[in-house]
């Protein structure tokens, strides 16, 4: 069948990316060129299928797509990504990328390989935060606004093209896992990071598996359950402390939802077992949370979740008031934890030097931005 397609169209506004969008909204835009519905999905079908699994970012290498079809894509709509504001790369081959995904609107994600050569992309699901976790740098700056399920995939794209990983492949890639852990708390953002998972995840676009894309919050806890149910991700819990009145002192939102309900929502995450387990994240504070009671008690408090412990030496930033905890006490509160059954791994701290640590994200990139901002300023005014 033949479609008579409008050459002569003229976008009612400014072009806009495709790159990044889910199949339903691939589907939508091209319904939108009046492009027979019945024919809309096939053709959004191929588009996701360019865009996503071969990183394409001109439409004429999209050459089972009718030349008159491509000609009006690309006089409607560009398949540029946000644009990198800055890239940096660690000694120990941590990369990140700072992203302006609009004027004022910066984010980062980061790369970080595993000595087995695959390795995690971190992606932010929010510009800012709203959560003030004590220890953690990025908490100092003010949310901007959630990101949309586009521009979080973009970070995907953005990474692949400067790995190189297009085709994306299942096997042989580097960048093999997703975790939710940058700026921002994913389930004040659950539309977007659940609709961002079903792109990712899709079989016949970046084909990255829901076991290996990771959620992790600091508790918003009538949210967890159906985070599971919609995305099917694995769930990560930043815990760092195991009393309410710690926990409500280094992460506020434990005043709204304590220990007790935290872990009633994390029991009901579907299909929890021991290849399915929860990972909690245990910055180590010296003299704060640190102890071998602390230890104990974290054992009691995950008795009946099949649950891992990832120990994160704390990542030191201007004015914290915080230490890391030593190493020895570090292993010792792992050595426990590890007795009672639960595998306790402490985290290599990975990319210090370029500030792409563990709590350490957008906050040397604010700091660095305003100084440049006074220098222009001076040079201005002389």
């Amino acid at each position: 069948m033949k479609i008579e397609l409008d050459l002569n169209r003229r976008p009612s506004a400014a072009p806009r990316s495709l790159a990044g969008l889910s199949l339903t909204a691939l589907e939508e835009e091209i319904k939108a060129l009046d492009v027979p519905a019945k024919l809309a999905r096939m053709r959004a079908k191929q588009l996701r299928r360019w865009l996503h699994h071969f990183g394409s970012t001109e439409f004429s290498d999209m050459t089972d797509i009718s030349k008159d079809l491509r000609a009006l894509l690309s006089q409607t709509y560009h398949l540029d990504r946000p644009e990198i504001s800055e890239h940096k790369v660690s000694v120990d081959g941590t990369q990140k990328w700072l992203i302006r995904f609009q004027p004022g609107v910066e984010g980062e994600s980061v790369f970080i390989p595993a000595v087995s050569k695959t390795g995690a992309l971190c992606v932010s699901s929010q510009v800012g935060c709203t959560l003030n976790c004590k220890f953690c740098h990025t908490g100092t700056q003010k949310l901007v606004r959630n990101l949309t399920a586009q521009e979080i995939v973009s970070q995907v794209l953005i990474a692949r093209d400067g790995l190189g990983e297009w085709p994306a492949t299942v096997h042989g890639r580097a960048l093999s896992n997703i975790v939710f852990m940058g700026m921002g708390e994913p389930l004040y953002n659950l539309d977007n990071v659940a609709e961002a998972i079903d792109t990712m995840s899709d079989g016949e676009g970046m084909s990255i598996g829901r076991r290996r894309i990771t959620v992790s919050t600091a508790g918003v806890a009538d949210k967890i359950p159906e985070l599971g149910a919609r995305t099917g991700a694995m769930l990560a819990i930043s815990l760092h402390a195991v009393r309410d009145d710690l926990r409500n002192e280094i992460v506020p939102i434990n005043k709204k939802y304590d220990l007790q309900n935290l872990f009633e929502a994390i029991r009901a995450y579907p299909d929890l077992s021991n290849a399915r387990r929860v990972t909690f994240e245990y910055v180590m504070l010296k003299g704060v949370n640190d102890s071998a009671a602390e230890a104990r008690d974290l054992v009691k408090l995950l008795k009946g979740v099949p649950a891992k412990i990832n120990l994160i030496p704390f990542n030191p930033w201007p004015d914290s008031p915080y230490e890391c905890s030593d190493w020895d006490t570090i292993e010792k509160f792992a050595e426990i934890v590890k007795r009672a059954g639960y595998p306790s791994p402490i985290r290599t701290p990975r990319g210090r030097d370029i500030f792409a640590a563990c709590g350490q994200l957008r906050s040397e990139s604010i700091r660095k931005s305003a100084a440049e901002r006074r220098r222009e300023a001076l040079g201005t005014a002389n």
